[in-house]
């Protein structure tokens, strides 16, 4: 049989539009994702089976969905996961296949192919491959179904788990390497983290004069871990994972190339009290600070972009005892400096 593109409120549309027999999937060792999370659980009578979303919930310094402000940029070319398969009680799956295959059929002006279509869908497993959505083994299994990470709806890769529904035995390995687990759970809150605005302190404030050090630094009091905790609690699954990102350096680009840092790398590390730099204090002005700039060109009726950027390292613990490190992050932001022009400066 030819694929078929099945239409409708499907989140996981690329999965329903790929080809109706069910592709071998490749077995990993993250499975079963910790002990006693599945088995013969009773069924709630909870259903969002309207459509194919994630049921992940995420807690803690959570961003705002669709909001870039705050949003963690992974080092190097990983990205947090685009999709992954969740597991659905048969009674779950069947109100979804129903309800999608009742508002096709009965929306006026629906196209033909569109109709046919989400009937040899619903056919596969009503009274096809399956018998009413294997509702006799209700106990024994759960549907697998493709979902899209919400916040990466836009993502083409969001597309890329292309199984149709599947059914899996309790304590069975679903066979696709993007099966839910802590590991992804934890991926998947990387992409939620909000973390908080990098404005260093500066001495002198804004306005600083050429040749002079200008200090910067970041109080141990406003950068602090956060963490995102995701959960997935459905068909007797139930697994979580917790990410947390520690800041652990701090980089400075002074906008122009008429300038040096301190250190010369631009790179200022974590104290051991958990802050950045050294706050300037009166009678430091002859010493040369631990973490700052100094330029060596006015700014003239302008100002330079500095941009402050921090790095930080993420580590993520699951249930089960899982847990291990995720790529680093960087999230930064700019502050205008006014650099006035002094042919020397006293000390």
């Amino acid at each position: 049989m030819h694929p078929v593109a099945v239409p409708g409120r499907v989140a996981a549309a690329g999965a329903l539009a790929g080809a109706l027999a069910l592709i071998p999937g490749t077995a990993h060792a993250d499975w079963p994702p910790s002990a006693g999370t599945q088995g013969n659980t009773k069924q709630s009578a909870h259903s969002d089976a309207g459509t194919l979303v994630s049921q992940v919930t995420y807690s803690g310094s959570v961003r705002p969905r669709g909001s870039g402000s705050g949003a963690v940029q992974p080092v190097g070319d990983w990205t947090p996961p685009a999709c992954w398969y969740e597991p659905r009680s048969v009674a779950e799956f069947k109100k979804y296949v129903e309800t999608m295959y009742e508002e096709t059929i009965n929306t006026p002006g629906q196209a033909n192919y569109a109709k046919t279509a989400v009937g040899q869908f619903r056919d596969i497993y009503k009274d096809g491959k399956y018998k009413d959505y294997n509702g006799d083994k209700a106990d024994e299994g759960k549907w697998w179904v493709a979902v899209q990470n919400p916040d990466r709806l836009d993502d083409p890769a969001s597309m890329e788990c292309g199984e149709l529904p599947f059914w899996v035995t309790n304590n069975d390995d679903p066979g696709v390497p993007q099966a839910v687990t802590p590991r992804i759970l934890a991926e998947a809150a990387y992409n939620t983290i909000q973390l908080p605005e990098t404005k260093v302190t500066l001495a002198p404030r804004d306005v600083t004069k050429v040749n002079l050090p200008t200090w910067a630094w970041l109080d141990k009091a406003t950068f602090k871990d956060v963490s995102v905790t995701a959960a997935l609690d459905v068909a007797g699954l139930h697994i979580s994972a917790t990410t947390t990102a520690k800041p652990v350096s701090l980089r400075l680009e002074p906008g122009t190339g008429d300038a040096e840092t301190y250190p010369a790398s631009g790179e200022c590390r974590l104290n051991d009290d958990h802050s950045i730099g050294t706050p300037y204090a009166r009678g430091k002005a002859g010493q040369t600070p631990s973490c700052g700039i100094k330029y060596l060109r006015s700014s003239g009726d302008g100002s330079y972009k500095l941009r402050a950027t921090i790095t930080w390292a993420v580590t993520w613990t699951g249930t089960g005892g899982a847990g291990g490190t995720l790529p680093d992050g960087t999230f930064g932001t700019t502050q205008d400096i006014t650099v006035q022009e002094i042919q020397a400066v006293n000390r």
